[in-house]
């Protein structure tokens, strides 16, 4: 939205939480170390720069959602419970914190609007389409090859529209 100087004032965005950002970088250290055997949690830490603690919480989260198996013990650690080429960053972002988009907590297709913002649903149902098409289309393994797909890569290099 522009304000007064004709400038785009800053309402907010898309956010990626600390939580998310944190899930996906340590499933692509585990998806790294796919055939490698368990990893530590420590490892994963200090890898990536992220709390021990709140890494530990995360990978609770990833494991309860089915995407990373533990052993504890000397020989224990974590790892992918499937091959990094079936998880995308969409699904390990949701084990982390639910779905990619709502409005005000709930599903962009069940809410309701009258008046002259009923049409507001028709955008938020598109933004979150469009946040899948893009996070349900990136794995693991493509991060850890460098290989985004074309798709994704011509929009990443698209200049940040805040800075117009």
């Amino acid at each position: 939205m522009r304000g007064r100087c004709g400038r785009f004032r800053d309402n907010g965005s898309v956010r990626v939480s600390a939580k998310s950002d944190y899930a996906v970088r340590a499933a692509v250290e585990l998806a790294a170390a796919h055939n490698s055997g368990p990893v530590k949690g420590e490892q994963i830490a200090e890898a990536q720069d992220i709390p021990l603690r709140f890494l530990e919480n995360i990978l609770g989260d990833l494991r309860h959602h089915g995407l990373v198996e533990s052993r504890r013990g000397i020989d224990g650690g974590y790892w992918l419970s499937r091959s990094p080429e079936e998880i995308t960053i969409g699904e390990v972002m949701r084990a982390a914190e639910g779905p990619l988009a709502s409005v005000r907590g709930e599903r962009p297709d069940e809410l309701s609007y009258s008046g002259a913002a009923e049409p507001l649903k028709q955008v938020w149902v598109a933004l979150r389409n469009n946040v899948r098409g893009i996070l349900d289309n990136v794995t693991l393994a493509d991060v850890i090859a460098d290989r985004i797909p074309p798709g994704v890569e011509a929009l990443g290099k698209k200049p940040d529209l805040r800075a117009y």
